[in-house]
């Protein structure tokens, strides 16, 4: 039950431990995390982002026609093989991250990163919505120098729309090594949907992407 533990902390700290009840319910046996592989082909390329809880990730890219899978995962820290109580903990250096893999020729990286930026709250600092610490910081992983042209690219238009008063937090940086998360967090909306909407609605996810975006946010489902 330790994952549930762990996510939760920040909205237990909201609203008490209630929520902490119900969501330990279901806590899953855990496997050992495994190196993903990140390769690219003619009609396969990889995307990676961390916007926080990697559950609450994959549901906006899975459901983008040209996307062929999601992976949550961990990246950007200092220590190999990293397990969630690690990660979690915030002892890694890594961040909670989704590898999105998909066919360039039906989606293009340009439309990922507008998902992404509508799926997060791109102001917080080392934290999305209740998760707190560095291993929920938001970030835009590059695997290719066109990439972190686009992703550049993108950040900027965002700073100069004025939209949003304090500065974005977003890192853009090159990836690093993906370490695939424990099998019971994959396609965990999809296994567990009460516990999942649960955890979100009561993280705060949806009606601070409302704050931010507006009603047409790219969210949950």
């Amino acid at each position: 039950m330790t994952i549930f533990r762990h996510r939760m902390s920040g909205v237990i700290a909201a609203i008490g431990g209630l929520l902490m009840l119900a969501i330990m319910l279901g806590a899953g046996a855990q496997t050992t995390a495994r190196p993903s592989t990140s390769g690219s082909s003619a009609k396969t390329a990889v995307a990676i982002f961390a916007g926080g809880c990697f559950w609450c990730m994959e549901p906006p890219f899975d459901k983008l026609p040209g996307v062929k899978s999601t992976t949550s995962g961990y990246i950007g820290g200092h220590v190999a093989n990293p397990t969630y109580e690690q990660v979690s903990a915030g002892r890694t250096g890594h961040a909670e991250a989704v590898l999105v893999r998909y066919d360039p020729t039906r989606v293009s990286y340009q439309k990922l990163l507008d998902v992404f930026w509508r799926n997060i709250d791109p102001l917080a600092v080392d934290r999305q919505f209740c998760d707190v610490g560095d291993q929920y910081r938001s970030a835009i992983f590059t695997t290719a120098a066109e990439q972190q042209r686009l992703a550049d690219a993108s950040k900027r238009k965002l700073e100069a729309s004025g939209r949003f008063k304090l500065p974005i937090a977003t890192q853009v940086v090159p990836a690093s090594k993906f370490y695939q998360a424990e099998a019971y967090h994959q396609d965990y909306y999809r296994r567990n949907p009460v516990r999942y909407k649960f955890y979100r609605y009561n993280c705060g996810r949806d009606q601070r992407l409302e704050q931010l975006w507006g009603p047409t946010a790219n969210a949950s489902s």
